[in-house]
């Protein structure tokens, strides 16, 4: 491994906590950070939006979350950087100022027919709820409304754009479009196009594959080199909500990354985001 490398196998800036959809606290996470070498620790939590049934912060979690964050900055400061991010829904009604650093995601889908809000990345019922109440049982046409969504969120310019494909986490086995087809490639070539125009930082994240959602990446290997033919900017994430999963599947995120022609990646430190060659 190059010293490169292991600049920023040290830095992991997309992750949850029990504020959220974590399996740890806070407290846990940084001391897991802190013994497995990190330099940098950069909490994500899933900001407060009204729709939410499940995972997103409350507005009392949200206070909660960044008054522990500023106590671990003060302790462990000179061992791990820890940094105050929020992962940004569309549908949030938080604010993006005041954090150190926002990831903008999307996570729902919003139906015309019925008024409802459906979380696209949890339970493949709801899926199929949302694709035969709200699509007319197209699948692919709810792919196109998500990745028209994710445009959206790009054109804010958050200083991350979260898991660009996260449509596909339910879709292992094909269950819901085909990920090969025109109309789906055409959808996310149009994100993706969004985001090169916001000048985003696209994550590659590992999370899918950590839980056993999926056995690839967001984003997919195509997009990834369509990115890269763009002269996008990657960062590598864990989307870690466990202590265990840190910095899973960062070397072959890497070897991926490289492979899809980049010749560095960025990484968050305290002082900011910093290029590091591959």
């Amino acid at each position: 491994m190059t010293k490169a490398m292991a600049d920023f196998m040290r830095s992991s800036v997309h992750c949850h906590s029990t504020l959220c959809d974590g399996k740890n606290t806070l407290q846990e996470m940084a001391s897991a950070a802190c013994a497995q070498g990190l330099t940098t620790l950069g909490f994500t939590g899933h900001s407060h939006t009204p729709i939410d049934r499940e995972y997103c912060m409350s507005p009392r979690r949200t206070a909660l979350y960044k008054a522990t964050i500023a106590k671990l900055k003060a302790e462990y400061k000179g061992k791990v950087d820890i940094l105050c991010g929020i992962e940004w829904d569309q549908f949030s009604d938080d604010k993006r100022a005041g954090y150190d650093y926002w990831i903008g995601s999307v996570h729902y889908l919003h139906g015309a027919n019925t008024g409802k809000y459906y979380e696209i990345d949890f339970r493949k019922q709801d899926l199929q709820a949302c694709i035969d109440a709200d699509f007319g049982g197209d699948g692919l046409a709810a792919a196109e409304a998500y990745f028209r969504a994710v445009a959206e969120v790009a054109a804010l310019r958050p200083d991350i754009l979260g898991h660009i494909d996260l449509i596909k986490k339910l879709n292992r086995d094909g269950d819901f479009f085909d990920e090969e087809a025109p109309r789906y490639r055409a959808a996310a070539m149009g994100a993706l196009e969004a985001a090169r125009d916001a000048a985003c930082l696209l994550e590659v994240n590992t999370g899918a594959v950590f839980r056993g959602y999926r056995s690839d990446f967001y984003p997919s290997d195509w997009l990834l080199r369509a990115w890269q033919q763009m002269g996008g900017k990657v960062i590598i994430t864990a989307d870690a909500h466990s202590t265990d999963g840190l910095t899973f599947g960062y070397e072959e995120a890497a070897r991926q990354v490289k492979a899809a022609g980049f010749g560095a990646v960025q990484v968050l430190t305290g002082a900011g985001f910093e290029t590091q060659e591959l």
